[in-house]
């Protein structure tokens, strides 16, 4: 029971969420990139046990009630944290069995430096949206990317930025997306009429994005050479059996989320078959990383195992090879899942004693034309992104509020379900501690601050709804009557 509780006013949810801004503030100034291994986390329990106090002692809620709201919050972020699992041990039994070494040897007999960052954004659009779902994309081709880029000579953060860039335009755009399904419904629209009306804003940002990279891609100055290529290619193909028939891992997996398997089944099995191609194929790195004299059976239960769980690496003569043959598993998603949690217990207390519903109404009360409303509802979604570290609620809440004003200015749900996608999706990468942004950092292994500068279409995508609001370029009105 809540007890005699009363509402807080604005000043009473400023004081955690000040506390938090400025403790990330200085914890970034200390500790830089290097966040995620715990500081991070420690800033958003101090910054709960503030919004605890004011929740206890100013607003009058008992502990057992923001307790319960803590445990709904991390109960909302339970699948994600199964997915992440997941997609370590599918890096792990990946990487053991060949399939990124071989997806990084083709890729760099076809990719060369001066395409790699728009062919990056485009493949990677391409696979998410036809599986829908960014975080596979950037957990499969996204590694892979990644190591080619790295073997190319380009610095990580702006491989990462185009990975992300392409993974998230298909994420908004995939009929099989999640958030592409959730912010028609929060809107009240359909499904097809908000792919249709996204368009709008998302193709010329998208258009924005290639171009930028096509520029920087022709222009950058990368310290890979032809010879360092040849001698990547030839290491790898000394270490592992690269063969075409490892692609049937990844092609499966892709099968199964565009046929709509659940993404928690379709990753297991994907990283169980990585182990089954492993002892098929790579029989002497099953060896060398079961470092013991036994049976081939033993040995390969060992190698297996271990790739799931835990780090293995394998060395070779080149520093950069061995910068890409390397991965943590399961165990190495525990930094990322840490932070999840911290964050999800700051969100749950701030929902739970109404201080996140009080920011956001005095936004709301604020907006008189068609174009700040458009604006709130960006502000809005990046400000739940930041304070509750989730993206679905960063288009849950906003739509629950909004939906109503847009009906009474006029405007169509497609107006609202745009303005969501264009926001609450694409920035939640951006967020270190959001759960997006904790994900691709770990499975990238690039910091969220590195790469984000890059994630031009994810930076792009909301100043652009923004601009077709103020402009009143491509709203649609009920009755065609304006403001």
């Amino acid at each position: 029971m809540k007890g005699l509780t009363r509402s807080p006013k604005v000043v009473d949810a400023l004081i955690p969420l000040i506390f938090l801004i400025v403790l990330l503030v200085l914890n970034i100034q200390v500790f830089g990139t290097d966040g995620l291994a715990g500081s991070n986390q420690i800033v958003l329990i101090l910054s709960s046990m503030v919004a605890a106090l004011v929740a206890i002692f100013r607003l009058g809620y008992n502990w057992q009630t923001l307790q319960d709201g803590m445990i709904k919050s991390i109960s909302a972020a339970m699948s994600s944290i199964l997915i992440l699992f997941l997609i370590g041990a599918l890096a792990g039994t990946w990487l053991l069995s060949g399939i990124v070494p071989a997806m990084i040897y083709y890729g760099l007999q076809i990719l060369s430096p001066g395409i790699f960052l728009v062919a990056a954004c485009i493949v990677s659009a391409i696979v998410s949206v036809s599986t829908g779902s960014s975080w596979t994309t950037v957990a499969t081709v996204g590694v892979a990317l990644l190591g080619i880029g790295k073997a190319l000579g380009f610095e990580e953060g702006i491989i990462a930025g185009a990975i992300i860039s392409g993974a998230y335009f298909g994420d908004k755009m995939s009929p099989l997306s999640d958030t592409t399904n959730l912010a028609p419904a929060m809107a009240g629209t359909d499904l097809f009429t908000h792919i249709r009306y996204m368009a709008r804003t998302t193709v010329p940002s998208i258009v924005i994005t290639l171009i930028i990279f096509i520029v920087i891609g022709m222009n950058y100055e990368s310290n890979g050479t032809v010879n360092e290529v040849q001698a990547i290619s030839a290491v790898i193909l000394e270490k592992f059996n690269v063969t075409g028939w490892l692609f049937i891992v990844p092609v499966l997996v892709i099968v199964m989320i565009v046929r709509k398997v659940p993404a928690i089944p379709a990753l297991l099995t994907g990283a169980l078959l990585g182990g089954v191609f492993a002892v098929i194929f790579q029989p002497d790195i099953i060896r060398i990383i079961a470092a013991e004299e036994a049976s081939f059976a033993y040995q390969s239960f060992k190698a297996v195992m271990m790739s799931l769980y835990g780090e293995i690496s394998i060395a070779t003569s080149n520093d950069v090879v061995n910068e890409l043959l390397i991965t943590s598993g399961m165990g190495g998603m525990m930094n990322t899942i840490w932070l999840i949690i911290a964050a999800m217990v700051f969100g749950g207390i701030m929902e739970e004693s109404s201080m996140l519903r009080v920011l956001a109404e005095a936004v709301i009360a604020r907006v008189h034309r068609v174009g700040s409303l458009i604006a709130s509802t960006v502000a809005t979604c990046v400000f739940f992104n930041i304070t509750t570290s989730d993206q679905y609620l960063a288009i849950l809440v906003p739509g629950r509020m909004y939906a109503d004003v847009y009906k009474k200015r006029g405007l169509k749900p497609e107006n609202l379900s745009r303005t969501l996608e264009d926001s609450g999706t694409v920035t939640s990468v951006l967020v270190p501690w959001n759960t997006c942004g904790a994900t691709q950092a770990s499975v990238l292994g690039v910091a969220t601050l590195v790469y984000a500068p890059y994630c031009f279409f994810n930076i792009i995508s909301p100043f652009m709804t923004i601009l077709y609001g103020y402009f009143k370029i491509g709203l649609t009105y009920y009755d065609d009557i304006e403001e």
